[in-house]
């Protein structure tokens, strides 16, 4: 005698459970990959914390974490107290490290080719690209600015105005520093004198007929 199918057994029945099971287990996959998200983003703020750098403690003896150090410019006839690092040039501490800045040294080609950067130190004309502003101190350094001001220009700074002697402008603060440098040495230098004191000045604009001019122009007593 064939037996008969309970009603749990019918194909419909089956498909049913398989259909629970399925849901049953699925929800509980989700379940655990919820539960370890929610685990993760409660952790996530305790390792980030735990993973933060420790402040920076406080300069001590005038030297910063990263190398910098204080140190005191006398810069144009007075003391200026500014921070740098050991590798800093005198250009780039003029430019960026004093305050005000003194942005009358132009940065051209910073490999000391143009002159576009030439400063006094003792008197004597320089590249201030060349030179560690560290090994300044106790020196005395005159740019561009302790010449003369707009309202009151050196004789040599009014020449160059005088006689168009600059165009663009990058190169003209170079000239000047290097061309005073002469005629504090010799106050009636000659034109080749002259040449000579800028002949490592280089003028992209080609106005060296009317800087020359400017130049014999204070040499010879005039403006």
């Amino acid at each position: 005698m064939s037996k008969t199918p309970d009603a749990g057994d019918s194909p419909d029945s089956k498909a049913l459970s398989r259909r629970r099971f399925l849901r049953g287990a699925g929800g509980v996959a989700a379940g655990g990959v919820l539960a370890q998200g929610l685990i993760g983003c409660a952790e996530a703020p305790a390792r980030a914390t735990a993973q933060e750098p420790p402040e920076p403690a406080a300069p001590a003896g005038g030297e910063t974490l990263e190398g910098e150090l204080e140190i005191e410019l006398s810069i144009n006839g007075q003391a200026r107290k500014l921070r740098c690092e050991p590798r800093t040039t005198l250009l780039s501490a003029l430019r960026h490290r004093c305050e005000p800045a003194l942005t009358g040294t132009k940065e051209v080609c910073d490999r000391g080719n143009c002159g576009a950067c030439t400063v006094h130190v003792d008197g004597k004309p320089a590249l201030a690209c060349l030179l560690l502003a560290v090994d300044q101190r106790g020196k005395q350094i005159t740019t561009i600015e302790g010449l003369g001001s707009p309202e009151k220009l050196s004789a040599l700074q009014q020449s160059f105005w005088t006689h168009d002697g600059q165009m663009c402008g990058f190169c003209t603060p170079g000239f000047v520093m290097s061309i005073q440098a002469c005629l504090d040495k010799q106050p009636k230098a000659s034109l080749e004198e002259i040449k000579r004191s800028c002949s490592g000045n280089i003028c992209r604009c080609g106005t060296y007929p009317a800087v020359f001019e400017a130049a014999l122009a204070v040499a010879r007593g005039g403006k």
